[in-house]
């Protein structure tokens, strides 16, 4: 059995959580981690989260489809605010949930203490933020025009619930890139975003199971790791290590 057909079963197994259940689901004091693996590792983890968690169910299947496409200025002002450490920070994107064709402009803002907030808006679609002046001057102090299309991703998307209702884990995989400045499209393989997201620093199952499978927190931006694999004149050298580690986890480097 090959490793996607191998973690679709496993997905099966757990029990189903509606979008309307999920919506009951307030995490008013969140925080947020971060760890990065493999699908065999991913499978790995789906069997420990057995009779613990359930996954979230919606149009038929327990795994989503995104696409992302992040905006930025012509000196790449948010890429290397994130590449020089800077806080608070923000980024522009555009997201389309491709299974009900919703898409939203969302500005994402992480602050000094590494909390992250997102203010978003309903849009017709992708590449059509023209009537959003008014929501990105109040936020990010851009005119549309200030701003253009750099990367966009496409991934897939588990979401699970643990029991408790006390945190959520959002698992991202089949990611790819394309740039609208170089033109290049690049995959990543193998590679597994986890993000834990729960209330506070309550009892959390899961890291119990990534620290049994040894998968350590680790930072990961997709806009950044895809402007980076897909546009080589930016300034990366914060990102080389992590790109080191993820070719090491995915078994080739990315290019």
């Amino acid at each position: 059995m090959d490793i996607d057909k191998r973690i679709e079963n496993l997905l099966e197994q757990l029990d189903p959580i509606t979008l309307e259940e999920m919506s009951s689901i307030r995490l008013m004091n969140r925080t947020d981690k971060k760890f990065v693996t493999n699908k065999v590792q991913l499978a790995a983890l789906l069997e420990l989260a057995q009779g613990k968690y359930y996954a979230q169910f919606n149009a038929g299947s327990r795994i989503a489809s995104y696409r992302t496409t992040y905006w930025d200025t012509e000196d790449h002002h948010f890429y290397m605010d994130h590449h020089n450490g800077r806080a608070p920070r923000q980024k522009v994107r555009v997201r389309t949930y491709m299974d009900s064709g919703v898409t939203f402009l969302e500005v994402k803002t992480k602050n000094n203490h590494g909390r992250t907030k997102k203010k978003r808006v309903e849009v017709p679609g992708q590449g059509q933020i023209e009537e959003q002046q008014e929501f990105l001057m109040e936020r990010v102090n851009k005119q549309v025009s200030d701003i253009h299309e750099t990367v966009q991703n496409n991934f897939h998307r588990i979401t699970l619930v643990n029991y408790a209702k006390t945190e959520r884990l959002t698992i991202d995989f089949d990611v790819s890139f394309h740039n609208y400045e170089t033109g290049k499209d690049i995959g990543t393989g193998e590679l597994v975003i986890i993000e834990l997201k729960r209330d506070g620093n309550v009892f959390s199952p899961v890291l119990d199971m990534l620290r049994q499978l040894r998968i350590k927190p680790s930072g990961f931006s997709k806009y950044c790791i895809g402007s980076v694999l897909t546009n080589q004149s930016l300034k990366q050298n914060l990102f080389k290590p992590k790109l080191v580690k993820i070719g090491r986890l995915v078994g080739s480097p990315l290019q």
